[in-house]
């Protein structure tokens, strides 16, 4: 079957979550991704959103935190403070899913906003439960489309901390777990580099080339001595994710692909 290249980003993705971890997931791609996991790979993950549903198997992408779908389908259903406190402050989280419109060599993650911050290019949709998430869970993984102005030297804001400036910086500020373990774009996948914690590209999706990468990076970014190629999506993977989206669109009245 042929494939775009976000379903391979949203397909490699999925692959990361372990079956039967306990997954704190962000609205969007990584909602797609979590979910498609639970529908293949991963039957025994659970998911948790913010809003309190601990268990959700939506049948459709939510909008929001605050959509039904999550609470109808969840185990269970609990308060907002007790996701935070008890979950994840608890280091009951094995990962944290997250998105990100801006993210650095170090996984520090900006969604507040592009350009000065008293004058913002771009008023972005803000923090929400992921600075949290990002210190507190056992693991984070980040999902988002690459590209040189997503994949930035400097970040304009940092709304949710990686592994800081490098090196042990996690460990000085204090923060539990082991921070970002994955970046999945549409192009390749990168993972902290032993010691200085600097994302170095592991896995190239197929038929993507190493001059596409640097092309799409901010920094100069540098390869593992070994880098793989990612697995091509299996036709159980398409369709399940296809299947999603479609329900989705449907669902939420949207177009195919808008999902």
């Amino acid at each position: 079957m042929t494939y775009t290249t976000n379903e391979m980003m949203t397909v490699a993705a999925a692959r990361r979550l372990k079956n039967g971890s306990v997954c704190f997931v962000g609205i969007g791609l990584p909602s797609k991704a979590a979910n498609l996991a639970r529908l293949t790979s991963s039957p025994d993950v659970v998911l948790i959103y913010e809003s309190g549903p601990i268990g959700a198997k939506p049948s459709v992408l939510p909008l929001s935190i605050g959509d039904g779908e999550l609470a109808e389908t969840a185990d269970t259903v609990v308060p907002t403070g007790e996701i935070f406190r008890y979950w994840l402050q608890g280091g009951r989280i094995d990962v944290g899913f997250l998105g990100a419109a801006q993210v650095d060599r170090f996984g520090n993650i900006n969604t507040t906003v592009v350009g000065d911050y008293h004058a913002p290019k771009v008023r972005l949709p803000g923090a929400g439960g992921a600075p949290e998430i990002a210190g507190s869970a056992k693991s984070v993984l980040i999902i988002l489309k690459q590209s040189s102005r997503s994949f930035v030297d400097k970040l304009d804001f940092i709304t949710s901390v990686g592994h800081g400036e490098g090196g042990d910086s996690r460990k000085r500020l204090g923060l539990p777990g082991a921070g970002p373990v994955g970046i999945i774009t549409d192009l390749c996948i990168m993972e902290p580099e032993a010691g200085t914690h600097e994302f170095v590209v592991t896995a190239l999706h197929p038929g993507v080339t190493r001059e596409q990468v640097v092309a799409a990076t901010g920094w100069p970014i540098r390869f593992a001595d070994s880098v793989d190629v990612t697995a091509e999506p299996t036709e159980v993977e398409l369709t399940a994710l296809r299947d999603l989206e479609a329900r989705t669109a449907a669902a939420h009245g949207q177009a195919p692909g808008e999902a």
